[in-house]
């Protein structure tokens, strides 16, 4: 019997039911996933004034195409000003409404900012936590930045914040 590609198979719930996962990868060169839980990580500062946020995964040297990937915690009052990125970014508003450029988006919205993007002027009254994914932009090939942004030691003033990436 030859191999079928699953590009073969109709894509149904019959087909599907059909098919089998318990085999060995045949791809070696491929890794398998990662699976991280949140109370495993502990709250960071982060660079806007009322955010912490937990990172799950990060780029760093040995591995630069890592994504960040966690959730960030607003607090009521929380806000940035308009910034710009040459990494791409998608969000999901979990709890709260934030106001960005002037739209309020609440719980349920997900946010696709493609590479280079500009962050509006962002505000929150309620409060509340967003799950983030940024990764290294498919045209600009920038990457997400993780050190001195998403585990500061002590949070700068907004004024001295870099708002050009």
């Amino acid at each position: 019997m030859s191999a079928v590609s699953s590009k073969e198979i109709p894509d149904t719930a019959a087909a599907n039911a059909e098919l089998t996962t318990a085999r060995e990868a045949s791809r070696k060169d491929h890794k398998p996933y990662e699976a991280r839980h949140f109370e495993e990580v502990e709250w960071e500062t982060i660079r806007w004034p009322g955010e912490t946020g937990k990172m799950l995964f990060h780029p760093r040297p040995e591995r630069p195409t890592e994504p960040n990937a966690g959730i960030l915690r607003l607090e009521p009052g929380a806000y940035h000003p308009e910034h710009y990125h040459g990494f791409a970014q998608v969000w999901h508003i979990l709890k709260g409404e934030f106001s960005i450029d002037g739209t309020l988006h609440g719980p349920g919205t997900v946010l696709f900012h493609p590479d280079p993007h500009f962050e509006g002027e962002f505000r929150t009254e309620t409060g509340g936590e967003i799950f983030i994914v940024q990764y290294p932009g498919p045209t600009t090939g920038e990457r997400p930045i993780y050190g001195g942004r998403f585990n500061m030691a002590e949070r700068k003033a907004v004024a001295s914040e870099r708002v050009d990436l």
